[in-house]
């Protein structure tokens, strides 16, 4: 079979990324004696600075990670929550029905940074020095800009010179946006990261301590300040008025990243591991059930017709009871809307015609309850959106436009981890200019509405689209793959891992098929958009298979031949010792690094 590129095969170590320079950094790390978790770590601040239009440090990161002494998976759970001041009688006195998509009101508390950081003291043996220096060098000499970040800037010219005049000075310097393949600096950002390592250095002599007093710097120091005082300013938001946030830096000192259990599911001889319910990680795991389920092998290949009819299908099933159930409360079903029986019983659901209802289960006996803006505001996806009104991910036709990263870094000794960094982009808030970055705006997946999962609360996490995968045989790590796409991240994994794991294919060939997926469901990002019995397909898939999902009912759009997807992978096999690694051709900086 062809593909774009080898599978890279070796022994010594592995990395996947969304970014050439981020994999090439982490492998950097793990050349100089460091783990897997240190490569990450640097890869995901090298990031920052490489793909600011899809990741910064004012966004989040939740990572899942198994360790070669102890192989039980972990979740690094770095989702910032909801600051004390979000509550919904705030922003309906304000007008609002939705939460703004973009601006200083959709803004959670910073996550990434101290997930990167607790990362590297629990897991990591590299200085904190080491690990941010890629970085600094970056962000203070310049990093090739790529294609779509001209682009992304370009595309809000006329807000930052008007309006965001932080982010002009940052980002259209004399005026012009920097050139694809120029060299662009963040002094602001490269001395923010300088300071930390100092700050980390007066705290005391050991590695552990330093990395401690970095994430005081950051959570009560002077970047905590900074995001104080910047945010009480008004700024233009996606509701074209001026708001004032409600992030404080009593929010940021109040929060820590946190280590969890993760959800598993076992399947096919191996365990999926995933982010709890706070993430849509269950999903995937809800859907292998579902396809179980129909008892039928030939379900579960995603290139025929009868497979994507009827992967599509449960995976509706799924969103649907994503809708109703997940979020950050304790009550989640989680046990039932995973165990075989009520995944027997969704399975009636699905016939020979693709659906356009949303259908959430009952478990436990229990009646769903959807947000009721999307029955007084049910509309189908409009073929472009505003890139400042959230999440940019892809477009009614398809055109992948960024939103998210990863990052796949498995070591010679077995250590392994899947990180999915994303948020606080470049186009989503203003940037602090003592800083060098923007904060985040995924409060905007919380509902204005009580009562439910995703309902807006102070302290809670939004349901997040940022899923990454881990994947154990006989208890051991053997994979670790993402995907960036907001609610097609899930779904472009779930392809990957049914053609790799039951259709044998290699990591490169599962990445390099053609893509799909379904767009059945209510968006998780303003404006909250679906689109009944969509199917978004590339072009490669075969005309006949595309004419008979057509005539099953299903609304095909083509998105082009190299349209969907951009997913990483790692693996080791645990008897030989061979580590391997791919990455996705589409967008063309998407690279693996190995030996």
């Amino acid at each position: 079979m062809f593909t774009t590129r080898p599978t890279l095969e070796g022994t010594f170590g592995a990395v996947s990324s969304t970014h050439w320079i981020a994999s090439q950094v982490a492998m950097r790390i793990l050349e100089q004696d460091g783990n897997a978790f240190d490569a990450a770590a640097a890869a995901g601040f090298v990031l920052h600075v490489a793909e600011p239009h899809l990741n910064g440090p004012g966004g989040e990161s939740p990572a899942i990670i198994s360790t070669a002494s102890d192989p039980v998976p972990r979740v690094l759970a770095g989702q910032g929550p909801a600051p004390a001041g979000a509550t919904i009688k705030h922003y309906t006195s304000l007008g609002f029905d939705l939460i703004p998509g973009s601006g200083l009101l959709a803004a959670t508390v910073p996550g990434a940074v101290d997930a990167w950081l607790l990362l590297l003291r629990d897991h990591g043996t590299k200085s904190l020095k080491d690990i941010l220096e890629p970085a600094i060098s970056y962000a203070a000499r310049g990093i090739p800009v790529l294609e779509r970040v001209t682009a992304t800037v370009e595309s809000v010219r006329d807000l930052f010179e008007q309006d965001w005049t932080t982010s002009a000075a940052l980002w259209l310097p004399g005026g012009q946006a920097p050139q694809p393949g120029t060299l662009h600096s963040n002094p602001a950002y490269a001395r923010t990261l300088q300071r930390l390592v100092e700050e980390g250095r007066s705290a005391g002599a050991d590695r552990e301590a330093q990395i401690d007093g970095a994430r005081r710097a950051w959570s009560s120091g002077f970047v905590a300040e900074a995001v104080d005082a910047f945010v009480r300013e008004p700024q233009l938001d996606s509701s074209g008025r001026r708001n004032t946030g409600v992030l404080t830096g009593s929010d940021m000192s109040a929060y820590e990243a946190q280590w969890e259990s993760p959800v598993t599911a076992d399947w096919q001889g191996v365990t999926v591991a995933k982010v709890g319910a706070w993430s849509q990680g269950p999903l995937m795991l809800q859907t292998l059930r579902l396809l179980d389920a129909l008892g039928d092998p030939s379900a579960l290949d995603p290139g025929t017709t009868h497979g994507i009819h009827s992967i599509a299908e449960s995976m509706k099933l799924a969103f649907a009871d994503r809708e109703a159930w997940y979020g950050d409360v304790d009550d989640v079903p989680i046990d039932t809307l995973l165990s075989p029986f009520y995944a027997a019983e969704r399975a009636g659901l699905i016939g020979d015609r693709a659906s356009e209802e949303l259908r959430p289960g009952s478990p436990d006996g229990r009646a769903p309850k959807l947000a009721a803006y999307l029955s007084s505001h049910a509309r189908m996806a409009a073929d472009a959106r505003d890139a400042t009104l959230g999440e940019p991910t892809v477009d009614a036709k398809g055109v992948t436009r960024g939103d998210t990263c990863h990052v796949d870094v498995v070591d010679r000794w077995g250590n392994m981890i899947s990180a999915t960094p994303s948020g606080g982009w470049l186009q989503s808030s203003p940037t602090i200019p003592q800083l060098g970055f923007a904060l985040g705006s995924r409060l905007q997946m919380l509902w204005l509405e009580e009562g439910l999962p995703t309902s807006l609360h102070p302290g809670r996490r939004p349901r997040t689209t940022l899923t990454p995968t881990l994947v154990l045989r006989e208890g051991r790590p053997v994979l670790a793959c993402g995907s960036p796409g907001g609610d097609q991240q899930e779904q472009w994994q779930l392809l990957f891992l049914l053609r790799h794991l039951v259709g044998g294919q290699t990591l490169q060939e599962a990445i390099d098929a053609p893509a799909w997926h379904t767009e059945s469901f209510p968006g998780s990002f303003f404006p909250r958009e679906m689109a009944p019995a969509s199917l978004v397909v590339e072009d490669r898939l075969p005309g006949d298979v595309k004419d008979a999902l057509s005539s099953m009912g299903h609304r095909v759009r083509e998105a082009g031949p190299w349209a969907l997807g951009r997913m990483c992978a790692v693996s080791r096999d645990t008897a030989s010792g061979i580590v391997r690694a791919a990455a996705n051709p589409r967008g063309m900086q998407g690279y693996a690094c190995g030996r």
